[in-house]
C-alpha cells in the first residue's frame, strides 16, 4: 500500500501535521492537539485511535521512527517523524481539504429530515435545549478567543473562527425554527 492510498482524515491529517513541526511521540501529539484546543475538530477522545493512525501511516510509509528509547521505570517511547511522502502527502491532503466541499453527513440536518417523528411540541423542546447548548458553545468559544489572541497569532485561531461562524449560524437557523413552531408556522400531524 502506498500514500495514494492511504485515506485523509482529520486525525492522519493532524498527525502527519505535528510530526512534520517536530519529531515526537504519540503521547506528545495527544497533548498539543489538546492543548490548542484542535481536539475540537479532530477526534481523539479515544487515545487508541492516534496508536491506530500512526500505525496506518507507518505502513503506509508517511512515517517513520525516528528512535524508541527507554527511560528507567517508564515505557518504552517512540519518536516518529515525517517521511518525505509524507510531507508531501499532507500538502496534497491540505490542498484537497480547502478546495473541495466534502459531503459530510452531520446529525443535526438528519434530524431535521426526520422532524415528524416527534410531534411539534417535542421537536420544539429539543430544539430549546439545542439552542441553550449553542449559546454556551458559543460563550465559550468567544472567550477561548478572546483570552487567545492576547498571546496566540490569528493564524493559529482561524479554526475557532470558522467553528464560531458555524455555531452562529446554526444557533440563528435553530431560533428561527424555534420561533417558527412556537407561533404555529410550522406544524405537522404526529404520525408515529
Amino acid at each position: 500500500m502506498g500514500a495514494m492510498s492511504t485515506r485523509r482524515s482529520p486525525l492522519a491529517t493532524a498527525v502527519l501535521a505535528l510530526v512534520c513541526e517536530s519529531p515526537m511521540h504519540a503521547y506528545r501529539m495527544q497533548q498539543l492537539i489538546k492543548e490548542r484546543h484542535q481536539d475540537d475538530v479532530v477526534n481523539v477522545a479515544q487515545r487508541n485511535s492516534v496508536y491506530q493512525t500512526i500505525e496506518r501511516l507507518l505502513r503506509d510509509g508517511l512515517l517513520a521512527v525516528r528512535e524508541t528509547t527507554r527511560e528507567e521505570n517508564r515505557p518504552e517511547r517512540t519518536v516518529y517523524e515525517a517521511t518525505e511522502t509524507g510531507r508531501e502527502t499532507l500538502k496534497q491532503w491540505m490542498r484537497t481539504m480547502l478546495s473541495t466541499p466534502a459531503r459530510e453527513f452531520p446529525e443535526f440536518p438528519a434530524a431535521l429530515a426526520f422532524l415528524p417523528v416527534l410531534t411539534p411540541e417535542e421537536a420544539l423542546a429539543a430544539l430549546r435545549q439545542r439552542i441553550a447548548a449553542l449559546e454556551a458553545r458559543l460563550s465559550a468559544l468567544d472567550a477561548e478567543m478572546a483570552d487567545s489572541l492576547s498571546f496566540v497569532p490569528r493564524l493559529f485561531l482561524v479554526e475557532s473562527e470558522y467553528q464560531r461562524a458555524q455555531v452562529a449560524t446554526e444557533l440563528e437557523f435553530a431560533r428561527g425554527l424555534a420561533d417558527d413552531l412556537s407561533e404555529g408556522r410550522l406544524t405537522w400531524d404526529f404520525q408515529i
